[in-house]
């Protein structure tokens, strides 16, 4: 995520609710990749906390150019290079106990693997939605960027752990929505 940072401590925000029911009135249903669609509406069933953008991660490769490829990597000895445009989930936390809760949950999704998931903060969000924080999956060399040029074979280890990701997000979510 361009403009990276270190998680911010929660703040009080008296305007969460207010900000959070506008902020779900402009989101639009095709603006969410299809892997993750129910994901993203579980997040926003919550009352403590809400999506801002999110990306399921893509893949680009000679023979594939749609910028919004969901196709896992093919099997390939021809392919060498690789551009992955990052993996995340940028959310608005409520400074409230559940809110405290899902914020220390989230916190530890990183240690799946410490080398290629980041939790963090992004300055542009934060100007613009105090509390707001990113999980994303991305080498961690390259964790300031949005996209990036990777061989075939660390494609494929991001590609595995952005599905791991994405599933553990969905356990956290299953244990936080009833």
């Amino acid at each position: 995520m361009e403009t990276f940072i270190e998680p911010l401590e929660l703040v009080a925000n008296p305007n969460f609710q207010e900000q959070r029911k506008s902020n779900l009135a402009i989101l639009e249903n095709e603006s969410i990749d299809a892997p993750i669609f129910e994901l993203i509406h579980k997040i926003n069933r919550l009352r403590y906390c809400f999506t801002l953008q999110s990306c399921f991660g893509h893949f680009l490769y000679k023979g594939q150019v749609n910028p919004n490829n969901y196709e896992p990597l093919p099997v390939s000895k021809n392919l060498t290079r690789i551009e992955y445009r990052i993996a995340y989930i940028a959310f608005c936390i409520d400074d409230c106990p559940f809110g405290r809760s899902i914020l220390r949950t989230f916190r530890k999704i990183p240690l799946l693997d410490p080398e290629n998931i980041q939790f963090c903060c992004a300055k542009w969000f934060w100007k613009r939605q105090v509390n707001s924080y990113v999980l994303q999956v991305e080498p961690d060399r390259y964790k300031d960027r949005d996209q990036i040029t990777i061989d075939y074979e660390e494609a494929l280890k991001i590609e595995k752990v952005r599905n791991m990701f994405f599933d553990q997000l969905g356990a956290v979510l299953k244990s936080f929505n009833q």
